[in-house]
C-alpha cells in the first residue's frame, strides 16, 4: 500500500508537536481504516476551500465522523 505509506509520511511531518503515544494512535488508525481517513481529509478540504480554517474544518468532519473515528480506534 504505497498510498498508505506516503500519507503516514505526511501526517508524521505535520504532527511534531503532537506527543508520540498520539502519534501512535493516528498511524494506527491509516493501517486500521485508511479509507476513513480519506474521507475526512476531503470532506475537510472541500469545507476549506468554502472558506473555512484548516482547525475549524478539521474539528468540524471530525464530530461529524466521531462514532466512526470511536470504533475504529478501539
Amino acid at each position: 500500500m504505497f498510498g498508505n505509506f506516503v500519507m503516514k509520511k505526511l501526517i508524521q511531518s505535520k504532527m511534531k508537536n503532537v506527543p508520540q503515544a498520539e502519534q501512535d494512535k493516528i498511524m494506527a488508525l491509516i493501517d486500521k481504516n485508511p479509507e476513513l481517513l480519506m474521507k475526512i481529509a476531503k470532506e475537510a478540504e472541500e469545507k476549506m476551500k468554502s472558506g473555512m480554517s484548516q482547525m475549524d474544518a478539521m474539528a468540524l468532519v471530525a464530530k461529524a465522523h466521531e462514532a466512526e473515528l470511536k470504533e475504529a480506534l478501539k
